[in-house]
């Protein structure tokens, strides 16, 4: 690094934002005629961007690369539901680098890495916490009935109930953590849930862009962008108005490919909207499901050019990039995946990049119980893309990677396949292994399971209250860890505590599909299911009863000893008989 940075007296501040089905494309500055996006377009007028950053095809992934520096395959989170979204255990998180090092540390919006202990942010590393359960708002896991507007969302306290939308509340919260903390180091990671769907905003950000776009659902997607880039303006005129901006690492991102700017074809190509010239979407193993914009300002440093670095670079590179710019503890014993880039940044200054290495990285989207070798994946250099195992693109001649060219470059492809080998090799070690929630200690003595983490064969789990309305038959069981021997009671649950119905009742309404959810409609009914018995498995142990018309929940008592077992329940029902129970509610009984 140049002096200048590596002497800086005080270490810097970081903010991290991280928006949510963004793509490359989704923004003015990337060339969309359509979006207004001006703060962000100033950010990019100011900032070092890596113009050929990737990161995974879909959410968690993304995350979980981007917060370990290391490949998300490795980490355990290679899908979004079934159990496969929760960060392993031993997982270093970024927070946790800046709280041993001082660091204040807080995170306002999405997590997506667990909902229970040791997976929560507050258990990663995070001091303060405001954030929705699962993937998303309205997600199973999250508070019964949050809708994006007037919400109550997880803290490190308990729960709490937030007046206003959900991505003015993640940027409120954050500006109040960044106010209270402004005189010591502070690490604010703001990763919002917009513009995922369901697509809901207030019409103000929506309405301009129905007359631009044949596309109503595109209209409220460019708002939600919209809402995000004026939230964004304000947080930078607040670092400014308390004289933070000078000292204060700025980075905005976005977690995978655009999901509703553009349309594709079944072979992943643009039929509709801006791409930025890119072939696929989110979750696409082609460019335009992976590579997203990165921006970085940090006067302090020197990173406010508008200089574009162009060597590829990842979501793991930025964790040691951020431990060598904020001078953090460099002794504890963690391998990374990716590089650290500060001699790239420092070409912000107007050096050419002569010796930076051109390596291969790896993306790939699993999406599945058990991963499969060179499923969805590409293996990336600055010049090549080999896609599948088989498929390769000469990307500075064809960007769009229409051109599939595997038979003129046979040693080309053999380079890459062996350095997906090696990358296979490297994440591939615990596939095997159990990633389970604890129960039973003093931070889980009482929790809630939900069918947004059941393990089965097929990843089929029910992850949306959407589907819990629907009376989705699915089933699968929890990977758990009994800490503690002894007593435990059980209360399996249709409906959550919050609802307060009994098993087989319904709500009146029609169902409503979860992206089909309007601010008008909100979630609508729910059947009836006729409920006649219920079953728990744990280990060894089975035990039923029958059900009552005006049961709420079906309670067990287990004593259990300590290690790890599977939980799974069963409700009979004269529908389906392969239906568990969406919610569990888990106390360690004392005596």
């Amino acid at each position: 690094m140049d002096n200048h940075r590596a002497t800086t007296k005080k270490q810097p501040n970081v903010v991290l934002v991280l928006t949510d089905d963004q793509g490359y494309g989704d923004l003015a500055c990337h060339g969309n005629s359509i979006i207004q996006t001006p703060n962000l377009d100033k950010m990019h007028s100011e900032s070092v961007r890596l113009t050929n950053y990737h990161v995974g095809p879909t959410c968690a992934p993304t995350r979980a690369g981007l917060l370990t520096g290391h490949y998300a395959n490795s980490t355990g989170v290679w899908h979004t539901i079934g159990g496969r979204s929760l960060l392993r255990q031993n997982e270093i998180s970024m927070a946790d680098f800046f709280a041993r090092a001082g660091y204040k540390t807080g995170i306002f919006g999405k997590w997506h890495l667990g909902d229970n202990y040791p997976y929560r942010p507050q258990d990663r590393g995070f001091q303060e916490v405001v954030v929705h359960a699962g993937g998303g708002i309205g997600n199973t896991a999250d508070y019964w009935g949050n809708n994006y507007f007037d919400d109550t969302y997880w803290t490190q306290d308990g729960y709490q109930k937030y007046d206003g939308y959900c991505t003015d509340i993640w940027f409120n919260e954050g500006l109040q953590f960044i106010e209270r903390h402004k005189d010591k180091p502070f690490f604010c990671y703001i990763p919002t849930n917009a513009p995922h769907s369901p697509l809901l905003v207030d019409p103000h950000f929506s309405e301009p862009y129905i007359d631009r776009t044949p596309h109503a659902e595109r209209a409220k997607f460019y708002g939600m962008i919209t809402n995000i880039d004026h939230n964004f303006g304000i947080l930078r005129q607040k670092l400014d108005e308390w004289n933070l901006t000078e000292n204060t690492i700025l980075i905005f991102m976005t977690d995978n490919g655009s999901a509703d700017g553009v349309q594709t074809d079944k072979n992943h190509f643009v039929t509709s909207g801006f791409n930025a010239g890119m072939r696929g979407k989110k979750n696409s193993e082609y460019d335009g499901g992976h590579r997203v914009p990165f921006f970085m300002h940090w006067p302090a440093g020197g990173l406010t050019h508008g200089t574009d670095i162009e060597p590829i670079t990842a979501n793991v590179d930025i964790l040691p990039t951020l431990i060598e710019m904020c001078q953090l503890d460099k002794e504890m014993a963690v391998k990374f995946d990716g590089t650290n880039l500060c001699p790239l940044l420092d070409l912000a200054d107007g050096d050419a990049a002569t010796d930076w290495p051109d390596r291969a990285l790896v993306t790939d989207s699993q999406r599945l119980a058990h991963p499969q070798k060179w499923r969805k994946s590409a293996v990336m250099t600055d010049r090549w893309r080999l896609v599948n195992g088989t498929e390769l693109y000469d990307m500075p001649a064809d960007p769009e990677q229409r051109a599939d060219v595997a038979a003129g470059y046979p040693d080309v492809v053999a380079h890459l396949r062996a350095a997906y080998d090696d990358w296979w090799a490297n994440v591939s070690r615990q596939f095997s292994d159990e990633i389970p929630i604890t129960i039973g200690d003093e931070s889980s003595r009482s929790v809630m399971l939900c069918s947004h983490d059941w393990r089965n064969e097929n990843c089929d789990c029910v992850w949306n209250q959407s589907m819990v309305r629907a009376g989705v038959a699915y089933n699968g069981y929890w990977e758990i860890d009994v800490v503690t021997a002894g007593l435990y009671r059980f209360e399996l649950r249709r409906w959550p505590k919050e609802e307060d119905r009994s098993l087989g009742a319904g709500i009146d309404g029609n169902l409503i599909a979860y992206d089909k959810l309007t601010i008008e409609s909100g979630y609508g009914g729910g059947i009836a299911l006729p409920i006649t018995s219920a079953s728990i498995s744990i280990g060894e142990q089975h035990k039923s009863r029958a059900i009552e018309p005006n049961d709420k929940g079906a309670t067990f008592t287990l004593d259990l000893p300590t290690g790890p077992s599977h939980l799974q329940t069963f409700f009979d029902n004269k529908l389906d008989s392969n239906l568990g129970a969406y919610y569990v509610y888990i106390d360690k009984m004392t005596g």
